[in-house]
């Protein structure tokens, strides 16, 4: 899925509107190749953008609405204002310089869900870092990069986590293996801000925190950190991101998703309960203080 996007706009909305093309077309009864004669276009650019993979004229979408009988104004201004949104560059369209195509799109779809539940076993999920430890986590990716790399990525990845603060938030629902807890990445007074960092963040209504302790032996998810993204437009699947070194893999296939839809529901049940957090990051702070960490 993210090679074949065009970056140039919102992943999500250029998903609504070719959902919204599709069902219209298919609901006037004309094929693929029809609609691209009326806009002078071939069968595979009606495929491509019913598929959200490429940006939309407004003259284009304009004209299939027409062909399909939609004749509500308010109906054609709602399609052309998500279209205008479709093609108008994101917020991080100015980070361009070190972000990768594949992690665009996954911003996209982050700033759109209503609901992200994942499971890390290595690091503290992006969205609760403190700076000091993305920045540690950041260099180690990076190596020897310049600090001004350092400096833009961590950046980035405060910036992400406004989408927490919004009015319209989406729910983050996050399990941890107690390895993410317990490695010192950047030092020890970066780990320990980190986990005060994370008590506090237990303590917001729209965030759930939950552990997978040491003692609880295999689990449901041994198979590496995923997350899943849920969406409040019903049009839009939900969606299975798992990232590796150089690249992300997309999942939208019901049966694929279903698969890691159950993995994390069944970690949800073998985890502590997220009333239990706070305690266990307590005893976290108690073992640093010890230099047991």
């Amino acid at each position: 899925m993210a090679e074949e996007h065009d970056t140039g706009g919102s992943t999500v909305r250029r998903l609504q509107v070719g959902a919204h093309l599709r069902a219209l077309r298919r609901a006037s009864g004309l094929s693929r190749e029809q609609a691209g004669y009326e806009i002078r276009a071939s069968e595979s650019k009606i495929s491509r953008m019913e598929l959200g993979r490429v940006g939309f004229k407004e003259r284009d979408v304009v004209d299939l609405l027409r062909l399909y009988g939609v004749t509500d104004r308010a109906e054609l201004d709602r399609v052309l204002t998500l279209t205008r949104e479709a093609n108008a560059p994101s917020w991080w369209h100015s980070y361009g310089d070190v972000l990768s195509s594949w992690f665009q799109n996954y911003l996209d779809l982050e700033q759109a869900a209503e609901l992200i539940r994942t499971y890390e076993v290595q690091f503290i999920p992006g969205l609760l870092q403190t700076d000091a430890y993305a920045r540690a986590v950041i260099r180690l990716g990076l190596g020897n990069s310049d600090p001004a790399q350092v400096d833009r990525r961590a950046s980035l990845r405060m910036e992400r986590q406004k989408v927490l603060q919004r009015p319209d938030a989406p729910r983050l629902w996050a399990v941890l293996d107690e390895a993410a807890l317990r490695r010192p990445i950047g030092g020890r007074e970066v780990l320990r801000e980190q986990i005060r960092a994370l008590i506090h963040a237990c303590e917001s209504p729209t965030i759930r925190l939950q552990i997978v302790p040491f003692e609880s032996g295999g689990h449901a998810a041994a198979g590496g950190a995923f997350s899943i993204l849920r969406f409040p437009h019903e049009e839009l699947p939900d969606v299975v991101y798992i990232e590796h070194l150089t690249s992300a893999l997309y999942l939208e296939k019901r049966e694929e998703v279903d698969q890691y839809a159950a993995a994390i529901g069944r970690l949800f049940i073998e985890a502590q309960p997220p009333a239990e957090t706070p305690k266990f990051l307590e005893r976290i702070l108690d073992d640093l203080d010890a230099g047991r960490i």
